[in-house]
């Protein structure tokens, strides 16, 4: 008890340490915090300031370092993310980025400048500089905060690449000193006490506590801006910049964007604003984008649980900024899009509600897309194609020409099945450990495929409500695949009993940990009619054939002869119907090999 009340009263003093609060009630425990002051600089590109972040030790020992992502140093060279990615390189010398910690104290005032180190935790590249290890002059004791005063530059990286700029666009991510997350023994199975902080790899996206962010952004005044944050005041400098300032809450990451040419638009759905930022020349896609996201909110809402935040900003960047596009950060998202869009397209409808639909498994359940990306991108990807087709059309919601129709759920599977390396790894890797390519194809296609047939299997009711009880118990708490295992095997349980064994296990180790592919197939079916006896009759070990009744001479006899050509195991309902528009359905637990 005596822990829990530290913990409390810190938290009351960090909170109230910032400004106007949003929400009547924190959604997570707010084990780290950050007040940014930052001013734009066009001219060099670099974005500088003040940050002053807190964290709390969530552990019952004391901790004696902390450990800092510096997500922008992986934009200069020879770092683990250039080295690897080979579809990045700057447009020039002014088109490497980084991030530099220019002064650093802890609450005490001491300076922690000579305290700090570069460290590679993944691999043995030793010039990589995307995480940053402080030794403390004491240990943060548990239930005690950390406070780090730093003054920091974040230059921005060009070509755009998830963050940077492109002429005068700017989209800015990855762009602070941002604390790791501390994992306790037993979170996501961890067997003891430490520091989760990765690097950057080109495929890893992030993983981080839920914060409260006060950020101030001070910038020229003809661009026009947009954050994951609630707008609290837009001040004129009168020296040609003007100075912003947003408040997030409950959020695991922190971006902004400014450009000029943005137009701006707003709606609401129940109780929730909302700030679509494009450019002039897509206009005319503005209602489509903004009913595809009340869609996702609808739907989510619905088959998930609430949207808990009072605000919700999306970007379509404009063409030359398209790097920025599809990406996610909670309460901030972008979409994709092209200045020619035919409604029979729906594409930017399609990424619109799959990076919304990360504010649900990478904002709210906040898992680890380092370790576990099918967590976040695969869920959310099964999540979207359910969206897409339930809204825009069973059998065409993706693309719905005359002459081409397609769904969405059908082309993620088309890509997944038609992976020339798609038994090449399981399902379960680090985001940077997938061979061949495979990284996309395993933690997006793959595993929508498979929750969907995990869906076939047991039932649109019981996996509906399997996603309820995810949210309902893991929302703010940062789950591992394991957790979710355990969520589908209560429910299942307790929906359906012991139909399909004691546990879904046996799915997951299919389908999840093992690389087999599933494939069933009709190998022929034939009919054949008989004469001269009714039917075989079994008495014991001994068989006699009936005559048939007069006027009732023909048997009609047809066989379906299926195989099982793929390693994995599954149930198998065959729908048999005949020409006389009788159906029957048969049953096969899918287990040999024929039947």
């Amino acid at each position: 008890m005596k822990r829990i009340l530290v913990i409390l009263m810190v938290f009351v003093t960090s909170v109230t340490a910032f400004s106007q609060i949003l929400l009547q009630k924190p959604l997570s425990p707010r084990l780290t915090g950050y007040d940014i002051n930052v001013t734009l600089v066009p001219e060099t590109h670099i974005v500088s300031g003040t940050a002053k972040a807190f964290w709390v030790n969530p552990s019952s020992a004391p901790v004696s370092d902390a450990m800092l992502h510096m997500y922008l140093n992986a934009f200069s060279s020879n770092m683990t993310d250039f080295t690897a990615n080979g579809n990045w390189s700057p447009k020039g010398n002014d088109g490497y980025g980084w991030v530099r910690i220019t002064a650093i104290t802890d609450g005490s005032g001491r300076d922690l400048v000579e305290n700090m180190r570069y460290v590679q935790p993944d691999d043995t590249n030793s010039y990589d500089q995307t995480v940053l290890k402080i030794e403390l002059p004491e240990p943060v004791m548990p239930g005690d905060t950390l406070w780090l005063n730093m003054s920091f530059e974040s230059k921005m990286p060009s070509p755009i690449r998830r963050t940077g700029y492109e002429k005068d666009y700017y989209f800015v991510g990855q762009w602070f000193p941002k604390f790791g997350v501390y994992e306790t023994a037993g979170m996501r199975q961890r067997l003891s006490d430490g520091w989760n902080c990765h690097q950057f790899h080109p495929n890893s996206e992030f993983y981080s506590n839920h914060s409260v962010y006060d950020v101030t952004v001070t910038m020229p005044q003809n661009y026009v801006a947009g954050s994951g944050g609630k707008q609290l005041s837009e001040t004129n400098n009168g020296d040609g910049t003007k100075t912003i300032v947003w408040r997030a809450e409950d959020i695991v990451d922190f971006a902004w964007t400014a450009w000029p040419g943005y137009k701006v638009f707003t709606d609401k759905w129940r109780d929730v604003d909302i700030t679509f930022l494009t450019s002039g020349e897509r206009v005319g896609q503005v209602e489509r984008q903004m009913q595809a996201l009340k869609n996702a909110l609808e739907y989510l809402d619905a088959n998930v649980g609430p949207y808990p935040w009072p605000h919700v900003t999306f970007v379509d960047p404009p063409t030359f900024g398209s790097g920025a596009g599809g990406m996610e950060y909670t309460t901030l998202f972008t979409s994709a899009s092209a200045d020619m869009m035919p409604v029979e397209v729906r594409m930017p409808e399609m990424v619109t509600i799959h990076e919304f639909g990360h504010a649900y498994f990478m904002g709210i359940l906040a898992s680890n897309e380092f370790e576990e990306p099918w967590i976040d991108e695969g869920i959310n990807s099964y999540m979207e194609q359910r969206i897409v087709d339930h809204y825009y059309g069973d059998g065409y919601g993706m693309i719905s020409f005359p002459f081409l129709k397609a769904t969405d759920r059908g082309l993620s599977r088309l890509q997944y099945i038609t992976h020339q390396s798609r038994q090449a790894a399981t399902n379960d890797l680090d985001s940077w450990s997938y061979p061949h390519g495979t990284y996309g194809v395993m933690s997006y296609m793959k595993t929508a495929a498979w929750m969907r047939t995990l869906q076939g299997i047991i039932g649109d009711k019981t996996m509906n409500e399997v996603m309820k009880e995810y949210y309902r118990r893991w929302g703010f708490r940062h789950p591992s695949g394991r957790d979710f295992i355990e969520v589908v095997n209560d429910v299942v349980k307790r929906d359906l009993g012991d139909k399909y064994g004691e546990n879904m296990n046996w799915y997951f180790d299919q389908v999840l940990y093992g690389s087999g592919v599933c494939d069933y197939k009709i190998l022929d079916i034939s009919n054949r009619k008989t004469t001269g006896f009714k039917g075989a009759v079994h008495e014991g070990d001994s068989v006699r054939y009936e005559k048939p009744d007069r006027g009732n001479d023909t048997i009609n006899t047809a066989t379906v002869r299926l195989e099982r050509i793929g390693e994995i195991k599954l149930p198998v309902e065959l729908l048999v119907h005949f020409d006389n528009g009788d159906e029957v359905t048969e049953y096969w637990d899918g287990q040999a090999r024929f039947k």
